[in-house]
This record gives structure tokens, C-alpha cells and sequence, in this order.
């Protein structure tokens, strides 16, 4: 059930931890790149991925204007009395998006639930890249680990932690691939703190442990609020007449720690477009 696309998973069982916003960002900067992206939102009941699709193609047409967006897939809420039939159609739904995407995209975009479901330790399995958003704060590290408050050091494993170690497990014995598991400091404080120092030097223990990796995230900035009912995100261009506004300094800043953040992610972007190339040179010949 693997999918020919290259598999980004933004995943976390906090509620707010700004998955939604890195994986869109993630998504429209792969776009701006040339590649061609999809993506699947497995939420199916907050669904504020396709939110965010649905409010930048309305804002398009609003505007007149044509912006890069993906082939997105949203799983609709599945009910049924019978949790084996429920999960068996929600199967069938995901089988069917993945489908969809195998022959036509570069990159699948993945957003999953702040909750524990059966696609989303499904999707969660499916990684080559798994990024799990984190705000900086001692409290949120607990979604990773429980800190033991008198030494600072990391204790037990959460839930959602060992969720990622068998599905990390599971997709070596499946096909001897690994899952890069990427920890994204998120909603940092602009200025530095004694937490914000602390939340590091955790962040950096429990890396270690679990053998996963910490990027230097995205700063709290009011701007990713306000470009939602948009749908727009700091990679577009940042013109008054898009932006119904005149860009600030937070835009040029937020965009490039995005860019960072991509960099720090080692996607397999330089091979893949080079692979495009050869393709389209090839279909250009025929």
C-alpha cells in the first residue's frame, strides 16, 4: 500500500500544536519548488487542513487570480455501529486517495488527528519523513515524554512516543526503510528564556533516546492566524493587493524559517527534481 510519492507525515496527539499550518507550509513551499504535491487530511472530523485548501481556492477566485495548490483528498467521517466495518471503509477510502496519488505526485502531504485513530497510526506507518510539531513549553513535552520534575530528565516514553516506535518497526520489517522522525520546536518566544532553554536541552535528551532528530522551529507569530481565512501562506507573494494588507517584517521572517526548517529536513528534493527533468524531457521528445 505504499504510495510512489515521497511521504510526509505531520503528526502529534496534542490538539494545537500547529500541525495543520507546517504541513500546509510544508505543502505550498514544495509547490512554489516545482514539484508536484498531494496531500491527504485524515482528521476527519476537525478537517482543518482542507479548511485551509478550501479557504486559499475560494480566496483565488475571490481575487481573480491563480495560485499552486495541491491534489488534496479529505477523508469524510465514516459511521458505523461496527468498529471493523468502519475501519474497513476507512481503509478502503485511504487505499483509494493513495491511488489516486501513486503515479501523480512527487510528495504526499499526510496531516493527521491530535488523537489516536486507525488511519493515523496507519498514515504514521506510510513515512519516509515524520514530523512531529512540539510547542515550547515543559508542559507539551509530555506528548513525547514525562519529565521527571525534580532532575529535568526524561522518564517513561507517552503513548504517542512508542505509537512512533512500532510504526517505526513495523516499516523496517516491512521494507527495510527506516522513518526519519523529525522533533519541530514550535511557537518559540522571540525572546530567549530560561523554559526556552530548558524546553532545548529536553528536547535534546529524549532525541537521544529515542533515536530521532530536533530541528529549530517556528517562532509565535500572529501572522500564521491571520493568513488562515485566506488560505494564504508566507510563500506567496506578499503584495498588498494579495494580502488585502501590507506585508511586515514577521512575513519575511516566518518565511525564512520555513526555509530552514525544509533544509533541516534533508527532503530528497535535489534527486527528485532531477528525476522530473529526465521525465519531462522525455515526454517532450515523444
Amino acid at each position: 500500500m505504499r504510495s510512489g510519492a515521497y511521504v510526509i507525515v505531520v503528526g502529534n496527539e496534542k490538539g494545537g500544536s500547529g500541525k495543520s499550518t507546517t504541513a500546509f507550509h510544508l505543502a505550498v513551499y514544495l509547490l512554489y519548488a516545482g514539484f508536484r504535491v498531494a496531500s491527504i487530511d485524515v482528521d476527519s472530523r476537525q478537517q482543518t487542513f482542507t479548511h485551509y485548501v478550501r479557504n486559499r481556492r475560494n480566496w483565488m477566485q475571490r481575487l481573480e487570480t491563480k495560485l499552486p495548490h495541491t491534489t488534496h483528498y479529505h477523508l469524510p467521517l465514516v459511521r458505523s455501529d461496527s468498529a471493523a466495518e468502519r475501519q474497513r471503509l476507512e481503509f478502503d477510502l485511504f487505499r483509494q486517495a493513495l491511488a489516486e496519488v501513486d503515479r501523480n505526485a512527487d510528495f504526499l502531504i499526510i496531516d493527521t488527528p491530535g488523537f489516536d485513530t486507525n488511519l493515523s497510526r496507519l498514515a504514521h506507518s506510510m513515512a519516509d519523513t515524520l514530523v512531529t510539531p512540539v510547542n515550547d513549553s515543559l508542559i507539551d513535552l509530555n506528548v513525547i515524554a514525562h519529565v521527571d520534575p525534580s532532575s529535568g530528565e526524561p522518564g517513561p516514553t507517552s503513548h504517542y512516543a512508542r505509537l512512533v516506535q512500532r510504526a517505526r518497526s513495523e516499516r523496517l520489517a516491512a521494507d527495510g526503510q527506516t522513518i526519519d522522525w523529525v522533533l519541530l520546536r514550535n511557537r518559540i518566544s522571540t525572546l530567549s528564556s530560561r523554559n526556552a532553554r530548558q524546553v532545548q536541552a529536553m528536547l535534546e535528551r529524549i532525541a537521544g533516546r529515542l533515536g530521532c532528530r530536533v530541528a529549530d522551529g517556528i517562532a509565535e507569530r500572529v501572522i500564521f492566524r491571520s493568513l488562515f481565512p485566506t488560505g494564504l501562506t508566507v510563500f506567496d507573494p506578499l503584495d498588498e493587493t494579495m494580502l488585502g494588507g501590507m506585508p511586515s517584517m514577521s512575513h519575511v521572517s516566518a518565511r525564512q524559517e520555513y526555509r530552514l526548517l525544509v533544509q533541516a529536513l534533508n527532503l530528497p528534493i535535489g534527486a527528485r527534481a532531477h528525476v522530473r527533468r529526465e521525465i519531462e524531457v522525455a515526454a517532450a521528445g515523444q
